[in-house]
C-alpha cells in the first residue's frame, strides 16, 4: 500500500512537471533552455484571395529564423504566426492578440496595405515595433503624424507609381493611358493617383479612370468604353488575381494597349498568357546578377522548389532588419528596438542596402519586369 502511495505521488509530481514544461503558446521555433526570451509575431494572409503572398512571406520569415536558430544576441526567439486572410478586421484582431495575449515585442507584417494600415495604428498605440515587408501605401508609416514604431522594407507607392508612369512615357512612348482601380483598396487607389499625377505631368493624357469594387468580376461595360478610346497603356494597379481577370477580358474586347502594373502582379498564379507583354514595377528581380540575390534565389529554390517572389524576398529582408535591430538594442524593450531600427545605416539585405528615411521608409531602387513567354523578364533598375 505504501509503495502504491509513493508511486501515485511520483506520478502526480511528474505529471505536474510535464504541464509546467509544456506551458506557452504560439507557433514557430521552440525556445531552447536557458537565456531570456523575446517574442516576435508574424501576420500574413495565409488564406484568402492573396494567399500566395502569405505563403511566400511565411516561408521566407521562417527561413530567416532558422538561419539564426531562433536566437538573436543573448535572446532565444519565440514566434507566433497569425493569418489575417487579407481582411482589415481580422488583421486588427490578430494584432491585438499578439500584443495583449502573446506579449510580443515586435511584429513582421502584414502584406497588403489595406490590412497593414489598421494594424499600424494598433502597434503604434501599444508601442510595439511593426515592420511590414510589402505594404506600400504611405499611410502605413505616416497618417497625419509619423508612427514612430512602424517601418517597412519596401519602397512606397509615390515612387512606384512615378516609376511606372515615367517608364510608360519614356520607354513605351505612350501618349495616352486608361486605368481601372479598386475604389475600396488603399493600395490600388494610391498607385492610381501617383501614376496619373506623373503621367499627366510628363505630358501624357488620361483617357479613362474607371473604378470597381473588390467583388466585381464582369468588366465588360467599362472595357467596352476603353476599347473605343484606344489608349496606348492600360494601367492595372491591383493584385495578381484581379489584374489577370481584367487583362483577359480586355484582350477579349480587342484592347491592344500595353498593360502596366505594380508589385501586386508578382505571383506564380498571374495569368501569364493574358498578361503577356505587360510590364510591372517590383522590388527585385531573381535575374539580378548581384551575388546576394543569386545566393538567396538558390537557397530558397532548394528549400521550396520555386523561385522566390518579391513578397518572400522582402519578408526575408524585413526579418533580417528586425533581428539586426534587436541585436543592436540588446533588449526586448520595443522602444529600444525602435531606436536601433532608426539607426540602421546602409544595412545590406537581398533587395539592396537599407537606410530608413525620417518616415521609416527605406531609400531603395525599383525593378521593371516584363511578362513574357510565361515568365517575368528583368528589364532594368530604376534608382530613386
Amino acid at each position: 500500500m505504501r509503495v502504491s502511495k509513493w508511486v501515485a505521488l511520483i506520478t502526480v509530481i511528474l505529471f505536474s512537471m510535464s504541464i509546467i514544461a509544456g506551458c506557452g503558446g504560439g507557433s514557430g521555433g521552440t525556445t531552447p533552455a536557458g537565456g531570456e526570451e523575446i517574442r516576435i509575431g508574424l501576420i500574413a494572409p495565409l488564406t484568402g484571395d492573396v494567399k500566395t503572398f502569405g505563403e511566400s512571406v511565411k516561408n521566407a520569415f521562417e527561413m530567416a529564423m532558422e538561419e539564426v536558430d531562433y536566437k538573436v544576441g543573448d535572446f532565444t526567439i519565440k514566434v507566433f504566426i497569425e493569418d489575417d486572410r487579407n481582411m482589415a478586421t481580422e488583421a486588427v484582431n490578430v494584432a491585438d492578440k499578439l500584443i495583449t495575449q502573446n506579449k510580443v515585442s515586435a511584429i513582421v507584417g502584414s502584406v497588403t496595405s489595406s490590412s497593414t494600415i489598421p494594424i499600424s495604428e494598433v502597434a503604434q498605440a501599444n508601442s510595439v515595433v511593426l515592420i511590414t515587408p510589402t505594404a506600400t501605401n504611405p499611410k502605413v508609416t505616416v497618417d497625419a503624424a509619423r508612427k514612430d514604431f512602424v517601418f517597412r522594407a519596401c519602397f512606397i507607392d509615390p515612387f512606384q507609381g512615378t516609376v511606372a508612369a515615367r517608364f510608360a512615357l519614356t520607354e513605351l512612348n505612350a501618349k495616352t493611358a486608361a486605368v481601372l482601380y479598386d475604389q475600396g483598396n488603399d493600395y490600388t487607389i494610391g498607385l492610381k493617383d501617383f501614376f496619373k499625377e506623373s503621367f499627366v505631368a510628363g505630358g501624357g493624357q488620361m483617357l479613362a479612370e474607371e473604378a470597381y469594387t473588390k467583388n466585381d468580376t464582369d468588366f465588360s461595360a467599362v472595357l467596352t468604353r476603353i476599347a473605343q478610346q484606344k489608349p496606348d497603356v492600360l494601367f492595372l494597379p491591383d493584385y495578381y488575381q484581379k489584374a489577370s481577370l481584367i487583362g483577359k477580358q480586355a484582350r477579349d474586347k480587342g484592347i491592344t494597349a500595353t498593360f502596366v502594373g505594380g508589385d501586386g502582379w508578382d505571383s506564380p498564379e498571374l495569368d501569364f498568357v493574358a498578361m503577356d507583354g505587360g510590364y510591372h514595377t517590383n522590388h527585385y528581380s531573381a535575374d539580378d546578377p548581384r551575388p546576394e540575390v543569386q545566393e538567396w534565389v538558390a537557397k530558397y529554390t532548394a528549400k521550396h522548389g520555386q523561385t522566390p517572389d518579391a513578397l518572400g524576398t522582402l519578408a526575408y529582408d524585413a526579418t533580417k532588419l528586425l533581428l539586426k535591430a534587436i541585436e543592436d538594442a540588446g533588449s526586448t524593450d520595443p522602444a529600444a528596438i525602435r531606436d536601433a531600427m532608426k539607426a540602421l545605416n546602409g544595412f545590406g539585405v537581398v533587395s539592396g542596402s537599407i537606410t530608413f528615411d525620417e518616415n521609416g521608409n527605406p531609400i531603395k531602387s525599383a525593378a521593371i519586369l516584363q511578362i513574357k513567354d510565361g515568365t517575368q523578364k528583368f528589364i532594368t533598375i530604376v534608382n530613386p
